[in-house]
Parts: C-alpha cells; structure tokens; sequence
C-alpha cells in the first residue's frame, strides 16, 4: 500500500510539462482545485477529466504511475460515497428500512468521488514533474511579495518543500520496519480492519525515532554546507517566463472559465 503514494515523489522525463515555470504550474494547479470546488454537474467534471488527462500525456508520465496513487484512497474514496449517498435528503430512489438512498444523495456522492479521485491526480502531478529545488524557487518566488510584511518566504519555502520531499521517506522507512516486524511475526494482513488499524500503532516509536534521525542528519548537512537561510542567497538558474508558460497561462484560463460557464449552464 505504501509503495502506491505518489504524492511528493518526483518522475524525470523531458516534457514540456517538466520545462514550464514552477511558479506557473504551482498557481495553475491552485486554480484547478479551486475550479474542483466549483463544479456540480458531471459534464463539466468529465470535461476536467479529458483535460487532466492530457496533460499527464503531455507530461511523459505513465497514466498507470498516476493512477497508482490512488490505491491508498480507495478507503477514503468509499467512505466519502456512503455518507454522501446514505445522509443527505431529497427524492427517494431505494429504501432499505432504516437507510434511504435519495437522488440528490446519489449524485453528490458521485460527485465527491470524482472530485476526491481528480484533487489527488492533480496535485500529485505537480510533484510528479517538478523537483524539489524547482518547488522550492517556485514558492519562494510567489512568496516573495510578503517579504514587505516581514515574512520569511525563502524560510517558507525550504520547509513546505522538505515536508513534501519527506513524504516519500517516510513511506520507505515505514515499509522497512513493516517487513522488519512481519519477519518477526507481526501480523499486518489478517483481521478486520480495525485490528489491522491497531496493529500500525507498534510503528509509530520506531517511525518517529528514524524521522528525528533523519531531521538531525538532514540540519547537520545544512548547516556543515553554511546553510544560513535566505538572506544573501543567490541562485545560479532565475526563473523566467517563456512562450511555453504563456500559452499554459492563456489555454488554462480559457478552459477554467469555459469550464465555470458550462457547469453554470449545464442541467448534468
């Protein structure tokens, strides 16, 4: 289960994904969650789906990478449905006694499901086609208006960054110490799931002792590097738009508003 994440871990390919200003992939991929929010109507959503497509072509991302990491949120995915479908009023369709399944409640929870499903396809891509130093400049630089207001962007940044980066680490690590604890007999398969729930609680001290480590390893090498924070900080690569990052800009924003005309519209 651990090895399907794909949130925080990065693909290398050469695609114009890839080469697109992160400053733009991040404020386009805020868009896109915010158009999620927006939309009721499932043409519109099946419209966003074409589109999010694409642009994992245009990535050089294999669609089964990105699908993969969905796996882990079927739960979530399944539980989101159930409450949406069994607890909210409206035309009754089917009656089980002492559950109703309503019109209204079958389509939110088909809604919610696809807007779960598209959310972690999104938002894992961006990680997907950008590198953690990519990441870094690309929040720093959109940060970098709040520095009037004595904020500390760069610092920001290098921390919202390491979090994400770590997300696949921790993942490693606990899939090490699972296959460390099953050789010596710990059962994490069997049983229902709230006694698979309560056998992952022996990882939480041996999670939390390697993240420490790690933390102490990763500030030891930042600082013996004279890591001092953003103050007097050069880079060797100024982000800069290009043609590329124009047309994204300009296509992306004629399909969000197109998008936000149509659910408007749309009866779906």
């Amino acid at each position: 289960m651990f090895k399907d994440i794909t949130i925080g871990q990065y693909y290398p390919a050469d695609s114009v994904i890839h080469a697109m200003d992160p400053r733009v992939k991040i404020a386009l991929m805020f868009a896109f969650i915010i158009i999620l929010f927006f939309i009721n109507s499932f043409i519109p959503y099946f419209l966003v789906m074409v589109f999010l497509f694409m642009v994992i072509k245009l990535s050089k991302v294999p669609v089964q990478y990105v699908l993969k990491g969905l796996r882990p949120l079927r739960w979530i995915v399944l539980i989101t449905f159930v409450i949406n479908i069994f607890f909210i009023p409206g035309e009754e369709l089917v009656s089980f006694g002492f559950a109703t399944i309503t019109k209204e409640g079958l389509k939110t929870a088909l809604l919610m499901a696809i807007r779960l499903v598209l959310l972690v396809m999104g938002t894992s891509l961006l990680t997907l086609t950008s590198s953690p130093i990519e990441m870094t400049d690309g929040i720093e630089e959109l940060l970098k208006p709040l520095k009037k207001f004595k904020v500390p962007s760069h610092e920001i940044a290098m921390m919202m960054t390491i979090a994400l980066r770590f997300i696949p680490t921790l993942i490693e690590e606990t899939d090490k110490i699972m296959k460390a604890q099953m050789a010596r007999g710990a059962d994490f398969e069997s049983g229902n799931i709230i006694n698979r729930a309560r056998n992952l609680v022996p990882l939480l001290v041996p999670l939390f002792i390697n993240s420490f480590r790690r933390a102490d390893e990763l500030a030891t090498a930042m600082e013996s590097r004279c890591y001092r924070g953003g103050v007097g900080r050069t880079k060797l690569n100024q982000l800069a738009l290009d043609s590329k990052d124009y047309n994204a800009i300009a296509f992306c924003s004629i399909f969000f508003i197109g998008i936000i005309l149509l659910n408007h519209w749309s009866i779906i």
